[in-house]
């Protein structure tokens, strides 16, 4: 399979039962897992020579899909300051990522708990827990290699994802799935536009190209769980779900795109320029093209009337005809 593809395979019949089809889409998922997983350790060259991690390589750039790169501040600085700053961002999505992972991975294991012998996402959901694990640690790797002062979510990220999140995998895994692809689908634009433009130092690319691959895994297991779960929900489940959705496909595009809040201290960027940063319009481009599937989703899904098309417009997730060419072409 392609690194940048998703999964592939005979898709079965959506005119069968829908139970039917999702337990086949899970099995098919299941059989990948086997035939295209990485090891943090064995499949990324660490010790090659050109995979090195200095601070001062000019191949550190912030890409072009960052809207701070653009700025007057970070163009004006000297390359090695870019270089640094550039890394330090990387390296900090990075965190931000693994400690994402995590949570995602107590919710499954909270979710995999209540399920019957026999289910095929039993199975699954410890491929996928597996996958994050190793992502964690390549992740990691990373991190201790920039030899950075790194930090990842704020302390009220971390403490809402403990009390919030990870018991929605066994309270109500629909709510817990939104959040799952509110992570994910954000980070698949930013790693897939960044691929497609060219990552210049290689093993920011080796390790973005293995976390796409099995990636597209995780997303697609979500979404057919919500595509199979939420038709089945009450009027007034439903209700929560079309309410949370925007507020936190908002909050966790944003969390995702925009840049670390540690890197203004750090650097002494000047408030104007992260203002100038987060409210460009190619910023609200890509906010708006990250929240482009997951609003799709919940409109197929029924969750987005008129009323809560607005809330959806008024977090920037909408695609508009302002908004329709790729951040990465400014």
């Amino acid at each position: 399979m392609n690194v940048t593809d998703t999964p592939t395979g005979p898709a079965p019949s959506r005119a069968s039962d829908p139970d039917a089809t999702f337990a086949a889409i899970v099995r098919r998922l299941s059989r990948q897992s086997v035939d295209k997983h990485f090891d943090a350790y064995e499949d990324v060259a660490w010790d090659d020579p050109d995979y090195q991690v200095d601070w001062s390589d000019p191949r550190w750039e912030l890409p072009a899909i960052d809207a701070l790169g653009h700025t007057s501040w970070y163009r004006s600085q000297p390359q090695a300051l870019r270089s640094k700053l550039a890394l330090h961002r990387i390296a900090a999505c990075m965190r931000v990522g693994w400690e994402f992972e995590n949570v995602l991975q107590r919710g499954l294991l909270a979710y995999a708990m209540k399920l019957p012998n026999g289910a095929p996402e039993f199975r699954y959901v410890h491929h996928e827990v597996v996958e994050e694990s190793q992502h964690t640690m390549m992740f990691q790797e990373f991190i201790n290699r920039s030899g950075l002062p790194v930090r990842g979510m704020r302390a009220i990220e971390r403490i809402a994802a403990e009390r919030f999140v990870i018991p929605m995998g066994r309270i109500d895994p629909a709510i817990f799935f939104l959040f799952v692809l509110g992570g994910e689908d954000p980070v698949d634009h930013l790693q897939r536009q960044q691929l497609r433009d060219g990552v210049s130092h290689p093993l920011l690319e080796r390790i973005m190209r293995i976390h796409v691959t099995e990636e597209a895994r995780h997303i697609s297991f979500a979404r057919n769980y919500l595509k199979t779960a939420v038709p089945k929900l009450s009027r007034t489940r439903k209700t929560a779900l079309a309410l949370h959705a925007p507020v936190l496909y908002g909050a966790m595009t944003r969390m995702m795109c925009d840049p670390h809040w540690q890197l203004a201290s750090e650097y002494g960027i000047p408030r104007s320029v992260m203002r100038e940063a987060k409210r460009s319009d190619a910023h609200r481009r890509l906010i708006a093209e990250c929240g482009s599937k997951p609003r799709k989703l919940c409109s197929d899904l029924g969750l987005v009337d008129a009323r809560m098309a607005k809330a959806w417009d008024r977090l920037g997730l909408t695609l508009t005809a302002g908004t329709e060419t790729s951040a990465a072409a400014i």
